[in-house]
This record gives C-alpha cells, sequence and structure tokens, in this order.
C-alpha cells in the first residue's frame, strides 16, 4: 500500500528518508484501518529506525560528506533528541557543534569529553541567536581565561533539545548562562571568592532595593573578568535566548510567559573598577540618586548584553542621553524644555469653518 505520510513506519524528525518497504508478513485481505494497526508496522517501524542509525554513523565517518548532511538535516537529528528517548543516545553521537576551541570546525560531544580536563566536571554550553553573539558573550569570559571548551548552541531547535539531552557520557549538560556555575577552583580562589562576596553584601542590598521586583536577587559573581555585570537566569526558568524564541512565537500562550519568563538574578564583578567605584558610594549615601540613576542603566545595559529585551527602552534611552549631556559637558539650563517646544495648535474658528465646509459638501 502507498501512503504519502507514514507516521507509523517512520517518525516525524526522519521524514526526509525515502525508500520503498517488502514484506512478506503484511495480511493484505483486510481494509487499511485495521492494517495500520498491525503489529507487523511496529517491528518495521523499529527496523527502519535502526537502519537510519547505521546509515548516519556510517556516512559521520567521512568527515567531508557528514559537514554536507549536517547542514542540510541536523535540525531533524536535534528533533529527534527532542523526541526520541529510546534511540537519544545514539543521536547523541550525531551531534556536532561550534566551540570555543574548535574554530571554524564543528566539534562532536564525544571529541569535547576527550578534550576535557581532570578537574573539569561538566560539558559547558552557551545558547544563542549567534554564533558572533554567543562568543562576546560576558557569560564565557571566564572560562575562556581557564581555557574551559564551551559549546555554542545557536539554532532555536538546540534550546529544546538540550531540555532532554541532560547528559552525555555521565557528565551533565551546564548553561553559562544560568545560575549556580560551578567551575574549577583551588583553595585560594575559593577564599578569594568568599572575601568579595562578603566585601560587596552592602553594595548587593542597596541595589536589590533599587531595582525591587525587577530582579530576583542581586549576587557576587564567579563567571566575569571584563563585563561589570551580567543578567543570568535562574535554574529552571527559560534563558533570555528561549524568552526570545517563545516571543517570536505567532500562536504563543501568554499564561505560560508568565510562570516560566526567565526570573532574572543580576551578578555584579567584584574585580570591575565601575563597581568598585559604585560601592564606595553607596557606601557614602544610599539614597545618593546618581547612586539609583547608575544602578538602573548598569542593570538595563547587562539586559541588553544578556540577551534580553528592555520592557521601556524609552526610558533607557533617556539615561543615555542624560550621561551624554554630562559626558559633553551641558548644562540643566540649556537644554530644550518641553513648555518651550512649539506645537501648532489650530484656532476655534478655523475648526468652524472647516466643520461648515464639510457640511455643505454632506
Amino acid at each position: 500500500f502507498i501512503m504519502d505520510n507514514c507516521e507509523d513506519l517512520i517518525p516525524e524528525y526522519l521524514n526526509f528518508m525515502r525508500g520503498v518497504v517488502d514484506s512478506d508478513d503484511l495480511p493484505l485481505n483486510i481494509s487499511r484501518e485495521m492494517l495500520q494497526q498491525n503489529k507487523i508496522l511496529k517491528v518495521i517501524r523499529k527496523n527502519l529506525v535502526k537502519k537510519c542509525m547505521e546509515l548516519f554513523e556510517e556516512v559521520a565517518e567521512d568527515k567531508d560528506n557528514y559537514k554536507k548532511f549536517y547542514e542540510q538535516f541536523g535540525k531533524n537529528l536535534k528533533l529527534g533528541i527532542h523526541e526520541d528517548s529510546t534511540n537519544r543516545k545514539k543521536l547523541a553521537e550525531l551531534l556536532r557543534y561550534q566551540s570555543t576551541h574548535s574554530g571554524d570546525e564543528s566539534t562532536s560531544l564525544k571529541d569535547y569529553v576527550a578534550r576535557m580536563k581532570d578537574s573539569q566536571k561538566h560539558i559547558y554550553y552557551i545558547t544563542g541567536e549567534s554564533k558572533d553573539a554567543v562568543s562576546h558573550s560576558a557569560f564565557v569570559e571566564r572560562l575562556r581565561k581557564r581555557n574551559l571548551e564551551v559549546l555554542y548552541m545557536t539554532d532555536p531547535i538546540d534550546e529544546y533539545a538540550v531540555q532532554q539531552l541532560k547528559e552525555y557520557d555521565g557528565k551533565t549538560l551546564v548553561c553559562v548562562t544560568k545560575e549556580g556555575l560551578e567551575l574549577p577552583e583551588d583553595e585560594d580562589e575559593t577564599k578569594r571568592f568568599e572575601e568579595a562576596k562578603a566585601a560587596f553584601e552592602g553594595l548587593c542590598k542597596v541595589m536589590k532595593d533599587i531595582l525591587d521586583k525587577k530582579v530576583e536577587k542581586v549576587v557576587v559573581s564567579n563567571r566575569l573578568v571584563s563585563t561589570p555585570c551580567c543578567v543570568v537566569t535562574s535554574q529552571y526558568g527559560w534563558s533570555a535566548n528561549m524568552e526570545r524564541i517563545m516571543k517570536a512565537q505567532a500562536l504563543r500562550d501568554s499564561s505560560t510567559m508568565g510562570y516560566m519568563a526567565a526570573k532574572k538574578h543580576l551578578e555584579i564583578n567584584p574585580d570591575h573598577p565601575i563597581m568598585k567605584k559604585l560601592k564606595d558610594r553607596a557606601d557614602a549615601d544610599k539614597n545618593d540618586k546618581s547612586v539609583k540613576d547608575l544602578v538602573h542603566l548598569i542593570f538595563e545595559t547587562s539586559l541588553l548584553a544578556s540577551g534580553f529585551a528592555l520592557e521601556d527602552p524609552a526610558v533607557h534611552a533617556v539615561r543615555i542621553h542624560r550621561m551624554i549631556q554630562l559626558g559633553l559637558g551641558i548644562d540643566e539650563s540649556e537644554m530644550i524644555d518641553e513648555e518651550e517646544t512649539p506645537t501648532i495648535i489650530p484656532k476655534m474658528e478655523e475648526v468652524e469653518d472647516e466643520i461648515n465646509k464639510m457640511e455643505e459638501v454632506d
């Protein structure tokens, strides 16, 4: 029997496969409805998927051919990771990602694990819109400095696949944009981090009070090097990239957005001059208006840098313009006052004339 859509024979993620199935075991003297429920079809499906996996593994042996194959059908394999729990382990072997160590080439998870340091317990990855965006992200600064490899996941479907692929070869996959990032540290680094946490505890509290409900908490970061701060998400909520993908859905469910939207945590860099200077100002006077302005500006800039969209871009623009004013040495009195801005208001007589003309036309 001929079918365009053989869901019973082959799963959706392998819909690019074409072929003819020859079987002596299918009964032909019953209706198609009965045939579709036949147990033989389940056996055929299992064998077809098994055969596909073998074919993919054969193609993967030739690096150049597999590169062409993966460019065309990589998304299908990632969909398989999300849908096919039985073959997830085999499909994981076929995945390829660019990374901080791979240059322009792609690397497999197997090669990543082979290159891991002895002290490294996790497979680190970052999700984002493009390779350029993730490679220059603040989240990979500390890992780059310590020569720890990070996988770049830039396909929207990666967000769904990685939710199912929790681990590989006994190593947990860890997203570097989420809270609770654990990096291999020696005793001196741990001691220094604890001292920084204690020193910046007051500033963290001041920043949390200023930002209020915009963030869940403000903490000292162990992942930043040259960036003053970043916004990370909670362990079980959406990442910034996932939130962007869901907001772009035409038929998105607003109720889901409410409870799955990323819970934002602001992490500050205790070694950065901006944070040190801000700490001094906050210690001197926590009610200083300039401290509040700077905290909001730093937070909004971190939101953009971390991949989030601003709730009110106009307010951010006003803050930026105010900073430009200060930089150019423009006095407040020189600014254009809203009351002085000319607005053209038509006279009442003109309005009445227009109404009369319109009535005459009617």
